[in-house]
């Protein structure tokens, strides 16, 4: 199926795939940008490398998810030298996520399996997928395993079926774990498939892309009695951290729908092939256009307010939407826009944290960081 991304043949120090150019050159605001973003990089890389542990890891060893973000970030510096031996940090932090991957071949400490192993698949991705390509492969099947199938197999039983969640006590599917599973998943496709005439083991794709439909407000594809219609994503299948409002569409109280979980919902149709003139994809596409601020998580306020900008930058990069159209037509440069906002707000030391909400660790300057961090690097990327 032709998708509507650009594919691109690019080196795997890119975060995304299927990330495209926008077929215009860099102007001058870009370019001037982009300079400055690369220093701004650097500094985040140098707080986030004053911050490893002795033993090689970042932040709390039972959430690995730390030190794979960290990882990535340092690995998809602009400045980094892919063709110069790998610095012993680097090679340290490796070794140490190495060091967690379990007997299911999840990579993970105590709890939230998904969410850790996912983002260690990202950095060893990264990192070298030849390399790794043992573990990414066991760690690809573990992920895989936790995709929810309640009943009989294959069935939607429930409107769980077909996503993942964190694993363990709490094992129902969520958009948030899914789309970070999917993004894993998708990205290391190709290393599955080369294991000679072993079938390579599969996520049920068409099931995920149905649970994530459950989690868009759109009428014409999610029948759950409590969505809405104005093509935004909530949590999951009738949970939204935003709570109701009424709908703009229906006019009826419904599950609203929030920026992080939209821009979420628009990356994971990207990883199901879906045509830009799919109504999922057009309808969330307009709710992002409607909805685009870069002063609050829309629906939400400061919370998970990083996690938000990152989640921006993923989608609309992988999306190929260089540009966003306001509400009263106004090109929105969005780019420009979103480093401006990340540069500003870098403190003197090299890192960035939520000054408006701590919810979701975005009090943790290492993970703070990271989205920052991850965030630039999606938008630099695009400006190559």
């Amino acid at each position: 199926m032709k998708t509507f991304i650009t594919l691109l043949l690019i080196s795997s120090s890119l975060l995304s795939p299927l990330s495209a150019q926008n077929g215009k050159t860099v102007n001058g605001l870009h370019l001037s940008l982009k300079l400055e973003s690369q220093e701004i990089i650097k500094k985040g890389n140098r707080f986030l490398l004053s911050q490893q542990h002795a033993d090689g890891y970042w932040g709390d060893p039972k959430l690995p998810a730390f030190t794979a973000y960290a990882l990535r970030c340092l690995l998809v510096d602009p400045s980094y030298d892919t063709e110069a031996p790998t610095p012993v940090p680097i090679q340290k932090g490796l070794d140490w996520l190495l060091s967690q991957q379990k007997v299911d071949g999840g990579i993970y400490g105590k709890g939230m399996a998904t969410y850790s192993t996912a983002s260690a698949i990202m950095a060893l991705w990264v990192a070298d997928p030849q390399k790794y390509k043992d573990p990414l492969i066991k760690a690809r099947g573990f992920l895989i395993n936790q995709q929810t199938d309640w009943g009989v197999k294959g069935a939607d039983d429930t409107e769980f079926d077909g996503g993942i969640g964190y694993g363990g006590t709490y094992a129902h599917s969520d958009l948030s774990n899914t789309h970070q599973a999917l993004e894993a998943l998708y990205h290391t496709k190709a290393i599955a498939s080369d294991q000679g005439e072993a079938p390579a083991q599969e996520l049920d794709w068409s099931a995920a892309l149905a649970f994530v439909s459950r989690c868009q407000n759109l009428r014409a594809t999610n029948k759950i009695k409590n969505s809405g219609d104005d093509g935004s994503f909530v949590y999951f299948p009738g949970n939204s951290k935003a709570g109701e409002a009424v709908d703009s569409k229906t006019g009826r109280v419904a599950l609203r729908g929030y920026g992080s979980m939209s821009y979420a919902g628009l990356l994971s149709l990207v990883y199901a092939d879906l045509e830009a003139d799919d109504p999922r994809v057009k309808a969330v596409t307009q709710w992002i256009n409607d909805n685009y601020t870069l002063t609050e998580n829309p629906g939400l306020g400061g919370q998970g307010l990083y996690y938000y900008y990152h989640a921006m930058a993923k989608s609309l990069v992988a999306a190929n939407i260089p540009e966003l159209k306001g509400k009263d037509g106004l090109q929105i440069d969005w780019r420009a826009d979103l480093s401006a906002t990340i540069i500003n707000q870098q403190r003197e030391d090299g890192s960035w944290i939520n000054t408006k909400a701590s919810r979701w660790l975005e009090n943790d300057p290492i993970l703070v960081t990271c989205y920052a961090v991850m965030t630039l690097q999606q938008i630099h990327s695009s400006l190559q």
